[in-house]
């Protein structure tokens, strides 16, 4: 596929697209929330016919070698199509985005002004082997008005077809055009690049993935995009730190779904108390199958107890590692760990396990990331478990939207200016 069809490809997909959008916010909300309940059985209904085809894509993944923390981001299991379902119904739950009045105020001169908020309108997403994000977009995105362009990756390609072809066949069921969730070609990076300069066409590119595909299409895109991030994240135990509540909160931080985003790469342990954590610490780790970088304090820790640890180096800190891997060091004090986090991370999320609250409070204060947990796993950074049903993606970037990214996030605003015959 050359450029221009490619091109001549996404263009017809955002005109219909911009169509369908219309007939989004011309079936209201109660019709919009009415067709993600049913496309919520309908993935249910259809398991069988989604599981078939991520076989397909996982024969071949295997076949190509794919990393193995890349082949359980596009798994799909009976109990992540129940998932995705609940999501979809989580989503549908939420109260409308639109129209909600933002600001009003009534100006010395009569002029009634009132800011409510509004879709953006056509909305386009690239991301990588992730199936269920095929989903939670389009939920996202049908709920707050705005038509769907999904572009995933040629590995997760069979999976995502047969979940756009089932939402489209719910969509035909109802008041709202099925152009209104669409899939790009993902057989040639073309598409890529077309939908990145469909500026005029497409409202907003949203990226989802790896650190190098974020950065792609934040510097090639003419489209406006909102900036997801890669995921740095570190758990800092404070020497205020309840230790039998550390623990559980490392050990899940890291393993309890070492690919995604919110997963902790990086083990921060205040030196007053690492002779008494860190040999409980790396020994669970280790049993859990993680791969351990250490500086030079925690080496000598993990010698003594004969563990086996590669000394960090400034790549590894830097590094998401998306797998049973993470780094561990030791520091002084509170700002030595914020220093860290400042130097490597990714302003994604970071966590403090401590009972001193001023301590916290200054840790707050020094990080600057898009969520800040205390004593609670990382992996909380999450727009279901934040309470936003499904997510679009999670931003660390300071403009519009920043943190998980639910409905809220996928709204805009216009301002309504009511006068009785005002003139300037």
């Amino acid at each position: 596929m050359g450029t221009t069809e490619s091109a001549l490809i996404v263009s017809a997909k955002a005109a219909a697209a911009r169509k369908a959008s219309r007939s989004l916010i011309a079936a209201g909300d109660e019709e919009r929330t009415r067709v993600l309940l049913a496309i919520a059985d309908a993935l249910l209904a259809n398991s069988e016919r989604i599981l078939t085809e991520n076989g397909i894509d996982m024969f071949r993944a295997k076949s190509s070698g794919m990393a193995q923390s890349m082949q359980d981001r596009l798994l799909l299991t009976e109990q992540r199509i129940a998932d995705m379902a609940g999501g979809l119904r989580q989503v549908a739950a939420l109260p409308n985005p639109l129209g909600r009045t933002i600001n009003e105020r009534t100006l010395p001169n009569g002029l009634q002004l009132t800011q409510r908020s509004v879709p953006f309108g056509v909305v386009g997403m690239v991301y990588e082997a992730r199936p269920n994000v095929t989903v939670d977009a389009a939920a996202i995105l049908v709920k707050s008005g705005n038509a769907a362009l999904l572009r995933g990756s040629s590995s997760a390609e069979a999976s995502n077809e047969v979940l756009v072809a089932i939402m489209r066949e719910t969509l035909a069921q109802s008041s709202i055009s099925e152009d209104a969730i669409q899939i790009i070609p993902s057989d040639d990076r073309s598409t890529v690049n077309a939908l990145l300069h469909a500026r005029g066409e497409v409202d907003l590119v949203i990226p989802r993935g790896s650190a190098s595909l974020i950065r792609m299409v934040v510097d090639e895109a003419t489209v406006p995009t909102i900036e997801t991030g890669a995921g740095v994240c570190h758990v800092y135990v404070d020497v205020d730190a309840d230790l039998e509540k550390a623990l559980p909160i490392l050990i899940n931080s890291k393993t309890h779904r070492p690919s995604v985003c919110n997963a902790a790469e990086t083990l921060l342990v205040h030196e007053a108390v690492a002779e008494k954590f860190l040999p409980v610490a790396m020994k669970a780790l280790v049993e859990a199958g993680v791969i351990l970088h250490v500086d030079a304090r925690a080496s000598e820790i993990a010698g003594d107890l004969g563990i086996g640890a590669e000394l960090a180096t400034n790549e590894s800190w830097s590094t998401e590692y998306n797998a049973l891997e993470m780094n561990i060091a030791v520091v002084s004090d509170v700002v030595a760990a914020a220093d860290h986090i400042q130097n490597f991370g990714t302003n994604h999320t970071e966590a403090i396990v401590t009972e001193n609250q001023a301590t916290a409070d200054t840790f707050i204060a020094l990080s600057d990331s898009a969520a800040i947990m205390i004593n609670a796993s990382t992996r909380f950074t999450d727009g279901e478990q934040m309470g936003f049903g499904a997510e679009i993606g999670i931003s660390n970037q300071k403009l519009h939207a920043r943190g998980p990214m639910g409905l809220e996030q996928m709204t805009t605003t216009t301002w309504i200016v009511r006068g009785n015959g005002q003139i300037r």
